[in-house]
């Protein structure tokens, strides 16, 4: 079997605070293949945006703990050197942030902070980065890429900004594209276009993405596999049709009941999962996800409040299709064979 390009296992990310300690990811394991797009969702403080800054060595070191191993082709990226990660970043493994008027530098024209990223990883000259600058600002559908490479980021529009953060992350032709919530700020037309120039370019490069989302939407129109995160875990993982179809957590259910449809009667009200995330200084025992859970079995030792669940996989004699939940109705005799994931291929 071949390698997967990215495999997380067990990843845990503390942070130290004043009030204590941040269990901001706690335990989190997935694989990404080559060529496939896996989108992250989950409510706000899920550990969505933490998980993929720690692939690329984005956090103070000074007041993080990771644990855990994240292999990125052969290379392990937990407690690498900075130089390895500084080599890594932009060649092998790009990220396209959230909000790239903050992420682009205002002092600097757009081109310029091309073809300074061009540069540190190929060696290349200046006339040659310049070319290559403007080569992927059009690649990316940006008009009169000439002009525009020697404007500097203000002077681009919201969506034109974050096609020329996707031009620069795709610069160096990455293995991986991490994209963390690319379209959040867009209207839906430009929504449309960014998703569609994903698609295209990874057709065109065969570059693996990460997509972290609040748009199950986006979900079900780009990603191959989706990763459900709730309170710094992974609560449930498989092919996207498969999840979106037949979600096995209560959490993901309740994010697709909180989502409306076309299909709806008019006067149908929305329903929001109850409830609010908890804090990750001191997150619920057990299943962190019981206290707002419809299903969750009562009483004082009920598993649901006192063991925490292990994200498993449903496995049919046939070998079955990877779709798991870390859920101990999931588990329950009948329903499934469980086998833990940690440290095992999806």
């Amino acid at each position: 079997m071949t390698p997967p390009l990215l495999a997380v296992r067990d990843l845990r990310v503390r942070f130290a605070t004043e009030g204590g300690v941040v269990k901001a990811v706690d335990g989190v394991s997935f694989d990404v293949e080559r060529g496939r797009t896996l989108g992250i969702v989950g409510e706000s403080g899920s550990g969505k945006s933490v998980t993929n800054l720690t692939l690329l060595g984005l956090h103070n070191p000074a007041r993080t703990t990771i644990e855990g191993s994240a292999v990125l082709d052969g290379t392990e990226l937990v407690g690498a050197p900075e130089r390895t990660l500084r080599d890594l970043r932009g060649q092998r493994v790009s990220m396209v942030f959230q909000d790239p008027l903050t992420a682009l530098s205002p002092y600097f024209t757009v081109g310029a902070q091309i073809v300074e990223t061009y540069r540190r990883h190929t060696g290349a000259g200046r006339r040659e980065a310049k070319a290559r600058a403007v080569e992927m600002l059009d690649r990316v559908g940006i008009p009169q890429p000439e002009r525009r490479a020697r404007e500097y980021p203000h002077q681009f529009s919201g969506g034109m900004r974050q096609r020329a953060m996707i031009a620069m992350a795709l610069v160096c032709d990455p293995d991986l594209l991490i994209a963390d919530e690319p379209t959040t700020a867009l209207d839906v037309t430009v929504q449309a276009q960014i998703l569609d120039l994903l698609a295209e370019l990874q057709e065109q490069l065969g570059t693996a993405i990460i997509l972290v989302t609040h748009d199950l939407g986006v979900v079900a129109d780009v990603a191959d596999d989706v990763l459900v995160m709730y309170a710094g875990r992974a609560v449930e993982f498989g092919p996207v049709a498969e999840v979106l179809d037949t979600p096995r957590h209560p959490y993901t259910r309740g994010l697709l009941a909180s989502v409306p449809r076309l299909s709806d009667a008019l006067d149908r009200p929305l329903q929001p999962v109850p409830g609010s995330p908890p804090s990750l200084l001191d997150p619920p025992s057990g299943c962190a996800f019981h206290p707002r859970c419809a299903h969750a079995v009562d009483g004082p030792e009920a598993p649901c409040r006192t063991v925490l669940p292990l994200l498993t996989r449903a496995q049919a004699a046939s070998g079955g299709s990877g779709h798991a939940a870390a859920c101990h109705l999931e588990a329950a005799p009948g329903t499934a064979a469980p086998t833990d994931l940690q440290g095992a291929t999806p």
